[in-house]
C-alpha cells in the first residue's frame, strides 16, 4: 500500500483544514484501538509463540514500531488493562500517549481518576512540573564535575580505484597501493567519524513545586568565568553556589536585554515621535506595544485563538509601511517571525523585493503629504502641552 500527497494538493484551504483534524481523529481511534490490543495481547503471552520473547521485541520486529513507540504503547497498555478510562482519553485526545507514560506508575484506584483530569490538555512539561507537585524531591547539591576530554575525531580513508571500461568489476579494489595496468589512479575519500556519541542537551526537570533541576555542560572559558564571579560574590554568597550567582547573571542579562529588544528604561525622554517616511520604531512606542501586548504574538485565528509565541518577536505595522502605514503605537503590534511573514505574504503576495519596493514608493509618494502635515501639527500640539521638554535632548534616530 502506498500513500502518496496527491489528494491532498487538489484540495482547497478549507477542505484541507477540515480533512487534517479528521484523519488526526483516525490516527486517534487507531491507535487506541492498538494499545487496546496489546494489552489483551500481552496478558495472552502470544507474542511467545511468534518467536519474541517479549512483547517488546514483538512491537519492534514484527510491528516495525520504533523503540520510543513501542515502549509508549506497552506502557500504555499495560496501564489501560487497570484502567480501561485511559483508552477513552487517547480516543477523544483529552490526554497524550507521552502523558500517559510520564502518569502509569503513579496511577492508583484512588488517584487515577483526578490524575487523569488534570492531564487534559498539558504538555509533556506540565505533566512533569503536575508530577514534581505530588511527588516533590529534595533539591539537589550544587556540584561541578570535570569531563574527560573528548577524543579527536578519526578518519577514515576509504580508496576507491576507478576502473577502466573494459575491466571486470571485481578489479575495483579499497585501499590499493600500486596501479594496475587495468585502473585509473585511485581516488581516496577521508569520512571523520564522531568519537563517540553527541554531547548530551541541557535538562531541566522540576523537583518539586516551583523548585527545578538544571544540568548543562559549559567548556573550560565558561568554568573559568564561573570562578571568577564566585571569587567576587564571596561577600554576597560566602558559598559561591552556581545557582546563585546563575540567578544573578540571568537578572542582569534580562535587564540588558529589556533595553535592547523593547526600549526599557527607567527614565524615559521625550521625543518627536515617528519621522514620516522612517521605517524606525520609536523607543517610547516599543516600549508602549510591548507593555500592551504582553511580550507575545497578537495573531488571531479566524477561531479567536491567540498566537501564544513569546519568540522569535517582531515589530509588526497592521497598516504595511509600504502602504503608508505609521510606526504609531496604534498601528504597530507584536507578531513572531511566522505569523509576520505570514501576514505579508497576504497583504503583497509571495515575496518579491521589486513588487513591495515599487508598491511601497507609490504609497509613499500619495501619503507624504498627509503625513507631513498630520506630523508637524501633532509636534507642535505636544510642545503647547509639554513646553518645559524644549530643552529636553532629543532620542538620536
Amino acid at each position: 500500500m502506498s500513500t502518496n500527497r496527491a489528494p491532498f494538493d487538489h484540495l482547497s484551504d478549507a477542505d484541507l483544514l477540515r480533512e487534517v483534524p479528521r484523519l488526526a481523529a483516525c490516527e486517534r481511534h487507531a491507535t487506541a484501538s492498538l494499545i487496546a490490543s496489546l494489552a489483551v495481547l500481552d496478558t495472552r503471552q502470544l507474542y511467545l509463540g511468534e518467536g519474541f520473547s517479549s512483547l517488546f521485541g514483538y512491537c519492534c520486529e514484527c510491528l516495525h514500531l520504533s523503540e520510543a513507540a513501542a515502549y509508549d504503547r506497552i506502557t500504555a497498555a499495560r496501564a489501560a488493562r487497570r484502567f480501561p478510562v485511559i483508552l477513552e482519553h487517547l480516543t477523544e485526545g483529552t490526554v497524550t500517549l507521552t502523558a500517559i507514560r510520564l502518569l502509569a506508575p503513579h496511577l492508583t484506584e484512588e488517584n487515577h481518576a483526578g490524575l487523569l483530569a488534570k492531564a487534559q490538555y498539558r504538555t509533556k512539561r506540565e505533566v512533569e512540573e503536575l508530577l514534581a507537585q505530588l511527588h516533590p524531591q529534595p533539591d539537589v547539591p550544587a556540584s561541578v564535575r570535570k569531563l574527560p576530554a573528548p577524543a579527536p575525531p578519526r578518519d577514515v580513508s576509504l580508496s576507491t580505484t576507478a576502473a577502466r571500461a573494459d575491466a571486470p568489476p571485481e578489479r575495483t579494489t579499497l585501499q590499493s597501493e600500486a596501479r594496475s595496468p587495468t585502473t585509473l589512479p585511485t581516488e581516496t575519500l577521508r569520512v571523520p567519524l564522531a568519537a563517540g556519541p553527541p554531547p548530551r542537551r541541557a535538562e531541566v526537570a522540576p523537583l518539586a513545586p516551583a523548585r527545578y533541576k538544571v544540568s548543562f555542560t559549559i567548556d573550560a572559558e565558561t568554568y573559568a568565568k564561573l570562578r571568577e564571579a564566585q571569587d567576587l560574590l564571596r561577600h554576597a554568597i560566602p558559598d559561591g553556589d552556581p545557582a546563585a550567582i546563575y540567578d544573578r547573571a540571568l537578572t542582569a542579562l534580562l535587564a540588558q536585554l529589556a533595553k535592547t529588544k523593547h526600549a526599557a528604561t527607567e527614565r524615559p525622554r521625550w521625543s518627536d515621535g515617528p519621522v514620516p517616511g522612517s521605517r524606525r520604531i520609536p523607543a517610547e512606542v516599543q516600549r508602549a506595544v510591548w507593555a500592551r501586548d504582553g511580550g507575545q504574538c497578537t495573531f488571531v485565528s479566524p477561531s479567536g485563538r491567540r498566537c501564544a509565541q513569546r519568540g522569535f518577536l517582531e515589530y509588526h505595522h497592521a497598516m504595511p509601511f509600504a502602504l503608508g502605514g505609521e510606526a504609531s503605537v496604534e498601528n504597530v503590534c507584536l507578531r513572531c517571525k511566522p505569523h509576520n511573514t505570514y501576514q505579508a505574504a497576504r497583504d503583497f503576495g509571495p515575496w518579491d523585493r521589486r513588487h513591495v519596493q515599487d508598491r511601497g514608493r507609490a504609497a509613499r509618494s500619495q501619503h507624504d503629504g498627509t503625513r507631513a502635515s498630520t506630523s508637524s501639527q501633532t509636534n507642535h500640539e505636544r510642545r503647547r502641552a509639554h513646553p518645559a521638554c524644549e530643552d529636553e535632548p532629543r532620542l538620536r534616530r
